[in-house]
């Protein structure tokens, strides 16, 4: 059985307006192992487009080209990968070696793609160079070899998958007369060990030396003679060491060592790449901690204020501009009992709402100026100075609350911090005139600060915290009644205070307490910051995408005759996918780390430029920011490169070795 049958091939090319030229035609060809075939030509006579259809890169033909009994015509893509990776092997005559490759990684190659192991496939490509007499070139890049160096790595790549055919392209066009000669004589050794080596050439001195001449001009062959004084060598086993095991596929792990090697090529542009979307993923992180820190802040400021076991509660106003808050009735408050007291049944809870467990409080906000103020002496001076808020103590508060002093009592009244700026540090201890409107009343009352109190958010505003049951009997002396504002229902357990204040916040008639409402305004504030910010991040991360597309769209077409060359030796498109895939997968881990690194730095910055400033930092880092900047980094990267993987593995083989 012949190892080549060449039956009737016809080949042709569109050329446009619905012509084509004729490359091949009327084709009838058979070759056997351990020839040495010469096919000879001018230009343009069909010699490549032979060799290529041979060699399975091209199979658009009419006829049959049978490689043991198997057609080559119409074969599927993934059964010439298999061909051309396990029968056939290239011998190009510009080389075609992948230049960021050394010697060896340049053999090795093909034993990549095939998952060979690591210390097989450096044991068999080294050997093999070693047969060629470049042992001592393994770790040298292309571009430090001379020409006859270069086809010799060439040939041993063609060989390290022990393949029945070598397919030649012009291997000595490129070289000296010297060196020819010692790359002729290898063939034709990888002939006599019982391989068929088909060459195409111009040269006549090519031709001498072959055990066959095919002679092709104008597409047909127009000789094929044998040459009678062919001497056939001894065996030099010169490829003893290869196996013809069935070859796997290219592993991820594989793929991710080509890419590596890849991106190394051109650290540079890749660094830069890689540290356009690590700022991104920075910006990403540090927006989201400043949400964070800012919904944190205001969360711990709102918790210094309230007692896990007590339910401030407040009827929702229609004015909310009204300077006290609607008071409550007798019979309303026991209305919100009944509600209070059935809801707490429905839950399961054995508590319940009664008189004694209710505290009341007032509130009152000065925004006119005209309803309260303060009067004290000061350097011989009588000053008076608007209360912004007057508020009675609620139970919420602690002694985590007070700066300085205790909580008052009759004839007594705590203030905030503005007060040192009105009285100076030595506030605690003064008499101050307080005046308040309420009703139809003037209620004058003289009083003796005993506290300052933490109000953080109020202390650029003078406020003042009085005992209710002494503001009340104030009012009562002027004929009046204080109608409390706030209640505080005080329960047994955090359960049963949780209860109730999921019972205030599904009612549209109630609401918390200021702290609480205060603190919900300021965290959906905080939130819509977060958002804001997050979109002008995810914006970046918009166009490092773009960046990363159009980086590895350009490294694809840079990248094309390297392309044709692992076609040629048997790569799969999906094995040409999972090599720009895993570029665009490294790109993604190096940025999403270097982003991590940027914002870990940047964050320590910032918290202590806002310790300076502000005594307080509004960030808060947590880990799974870390873990969503890898992942978004991961993410837009290979998203990315979806587009240039696909483009260079539909790339076609004839056309990328073709390319310059």
């Amino acid at each position: 059985m012949s190892e080549i049958e060449i039956k009737n091939v016809f080949k042709s090319y569109p050329v446009g307006n619905k012509e084509e030229f004729v490359a091949l035609k009327d084709i009838n060809l058979t070759f056997e192992k351990g020839e040495l075939v010469a096919v000879v030509g001018e230009s343009g006579s069909g010699k490549s487009t032979l060799m290529n259809l041979i060699g399975g890169l091209d199979s658009q033909f009419e006829g049959d080209i049978l490689i043991e009994s198997v057609n080559l015509r119409g074969q599927t893509d993934k059964m010439l990968d298999k061909y051309r990776k396990n029968k056939v092997g290239f011998v190009f005559q510009s080389f075609n070696l992948i230049p960021h490759l050394s010697v060896l990684d340049n053999v090795a190659v093909a034993l990549t793609l095939s998952n060979v192991s690591e210390k097989e496939k450096v044991e068999k490509a080294s050997a093999l160079l070693a047969r060629l007499g470049l042992e001592k070139m393994l770790k040298r890049k292309p571009n430090q070899l001379s020409g006859g160096q270069k086809q010799r790595v060439a040939i041993a790549r063609a060989l390290i998958n022990d393949p029945d055919i070598i397919l030649a392209d012009e291997p000595t066009g490129a070289l000296d007369s010297g060196t020819t000669a010692q790359i002729l004589e290898i063939l034709k050794e990888i002939a006599d060990d019982g391989k068929l080596v088909i060459m195409v050439t111009h040269s006549e001195k090519v031709a001498a030396i072959s055990s066959r001449v095919v002679q092709i001009s104008d597409g047909k062959i127009v000789g094929d003679r044998k040459n009678e004084n062919y001497q056939k060598g001894e065996t030099s086993e010169l490829v003893k060491n290869s196996s013809k095991a069935e070859k796997q596929h290219l592993s991820f792990a594989s793929a991710i060592k080509l890419a590596f090697h890849n991106m190394w090529t051109n650290k540079v542009k890749n660094f830069l790449m890689a540290f356009g979307v690590a700022i991104s993923i920075s910006s990403m992180i540090l927006m989201l901690s400043f949400g964070s820190g800012l919904t944190d802040y205001v969360t711990n400021v709102a918790s210094d204020y309230t007692n896990p076991l007590v339910v401030p509660v407040s009827k929702v106003s229609e004015n909310m501009m009204s300077p006290v808050s609607s008071a409550w009735t007798d019979e309303e408050i026991e209305n919100l009992k009944t509600e209070m007291n059935t809801y707490l049944s429905n839950n399961n809870q054995d508590f319940r709402v009664e008189d004694e467990n209710i505290e009341r409080g007032f509130t009152m906000i000065n925004i006119s100026g005209s309803l309260a103020s303060v009067s004290f002496s000061k350097d011989g001076e009588e000053v008076t100075q608007n209360l912004f808020c007057l508020y009675t103590t609620p139970p919420t508060y602690n002694e985590t609350n007070l700066i300085e002093g205790d909580f008052s009592g009759q004839s007594e009244a705590m203030f905030n911090s503005y007060l040192y700026e009105l009285l100076g540090e030595e506030a605690i201890g003064q008499t101050l005139l307080v005046t308040v409107s309420y009703g139809g009343v003037v209620i004058e009352e003289t009083v003796t600060v005993t506290g300052i109190v933490d109000t953080s958010v109020f202390d650029q505003i003078l406020c003042m915290y009085i005992d209710y049951d002494y503001l009340n009997s104030l009012v009562v002396e002027q004929g009046e009644e204080l109608q409390p504002t706030d209640l505080y229902v005080v329960t047994d357990t955090e359960q049963q205070a949780n209860v109730l204040k999921e019972f205030i916040s599904n009612s549209s008639n109630y609401s918390g307490s200021m702290e609480e409402r205060l603190a919900n305004m300021f965290s959906e504030m905080s939130s819509t910051i977060s958002i804001a910010l997050a979109i002008i991040a995810g914006i970046s991360l918009i166009v490092s995408a773009i960046m990363i597309l159009t980086v590895l769209y350009m490294s694809v077409s840079e990248r094309t005759k390297e392309i044709g060359v692992l076609k040629a030796i048997g790569a799969r498109r999906k094995d040409i996918r999972s090599i720009f895939v895993s570029e665009s997968f490294l790109v993604g881990l190096f940025s999403g780390i270097v982003g991590i690194i940027f914002s870990l730095i940047s964050y320590g910055i910032f918290v202590a430029v806002f310790n300076a400033l502000l005594g307080f930092a509004p960030l808060a880092l947590r880990w799974f920011y870390f873990a969503l900047a890898i992942g978004l980094s991961l993410l837009i990267s290979m998203l990315s490169g979806l587009y240039p993987a696909a483009k260079a593995a539909k790339m076609d083989p004839v056309e990328s070795l073709r390319r310059e």
